[in-house]
C-alpha cells in the first residue's frame, strides 16, 4: 500500500488550533502554546500565519464553507419531523466540531471584524433554512402556523442552535469536553429546537414528535 503523504506544517496547525481551542478555550490558547503542542518553534509558525486571528480566520473559513453547503435541503423533498430531526442532529454534530466559535462567541465577534460580519451572514442563512423548513411542512400539511408567527419560530430556532453549547458549557463545564455527554447534549439540543414547533405540526408530523417527546421523557427518567 502507497505510504500517504506527511501533512503540510499549515494544515497542521490548523489541525491542532482547533482541537485546542475546542478543548480548553480560544482565549486560553496562545501561539506559543500551539507551537509547543506541535514542537516546532514560534518562527515557523509565524512563516505560517501572522497572528493568532489569522489561525481563527482560517478555521472559520473551513467553516463557513461547510456550513453554507450543509445549510440547503435536497430539491423537492418534503420532510416530516422526523427527518427534520436527524438533520438538526446532523447539523449540531458538525456545529460540535468547530465548538470554539460557538462556545467563546461574543468574546470573538467583539475583537475580530472578520467574524463579526460573516458570522452575522451565517446567522441570517440559519433562520433561511429554519423558514424553508417551515415551508416545507406548511405545504406538505404537516404544520399549521400564521405568517406573522413564523418569524418569530424561526428567529427563536436559531438563537437555541447557536447558543445551545454556550448553555451546556455553563450548566457543565467539567463535563464539556466528555465524550459519554456529547450525544445525550446534542440530542437535546435537536429536542427543545423541535419542541417550539411542536404547537403548530399537525398529522403524522404531530404524531412523531409526541413519540419523540415520550422517549426524551423515558431517557430523563433512566
Amino acid at each position: 500500500m502507497e505510504a500517504k503523504p506527511p501533512r503540510r506544517t499549515r494544515e497542521r496547525i490548523l489541525e491542532v488550533s482547533l482541537r485546542l481551542f475546542n478543548d480548553i478555550g480560544e482565549p486560553n490558547v496562545t501561539t506559543t502554546t500551539i507551537a509547543e503542542e506541535m514542537k516546532i518553534s514560534p518562527g515557523n509558525l509565524y512563516y505560517h500565519f501572522r497572528n493568532k486571528d489569522d489561525i481563527i480566520n482560517s478555521i472559520f473559513a473551513q467553516f463557513e464553507h461547510e456550513i453554507e453547503r450543509r445549510l440547503r435541503l435536497p430539491d423537492d423533498h418534503k420532510p416530516l419531523i422526523d427527518e427534520v430531526w436527524t438533520y438538526l442532529q446532523y447539523l449540531i454534530g458538525f456545529l460540535w466540531q468547530y465548538r470554539f466559535l460557538y462556545r467563546d462567541l461574543n468574546d470573538l465577534l467583539a475583537r475580530n471584524r472578520t467574524l463579526e460580519t460573516h458570522f452575522k451572514q451565517i446567522i441570517i442563512h440559519k433562520q433561511r433554512f429554519a423558514r424553508e423548513m417551515c415551508d416545507l411542512l406548511v405545504a406538505d400539511g404537516e404544520m399549521d402556523i400564521k405568517p406573522g408567527e413564523i418569524e418569530p419560530l424561526t428567529t427563536n430556532m436559531v438563537v437555541i442552535s447557536t447558543y445551545w453549547l454556550s448553555y451546556q458549557f455553563v450548566m457543565n463545564p467539567r463535563k464539556y469536553n466528555d465524550p459519554e455527554e456529547i450525544g445525550a447534549d446534542l440530542r437535546l439540543a435537536s429536542y427543545h429546537i423541535l419542541s417550539l414547533m411542536a404547537p403548530y405540526l399537525r398529522g403524522r408530523s404531530r404524531e412523531l414528535f409526541d413519540k419523540m417527546a415520550r422517549e426524551q421523557d423515558a431517557e430523563r427518567a433512566a
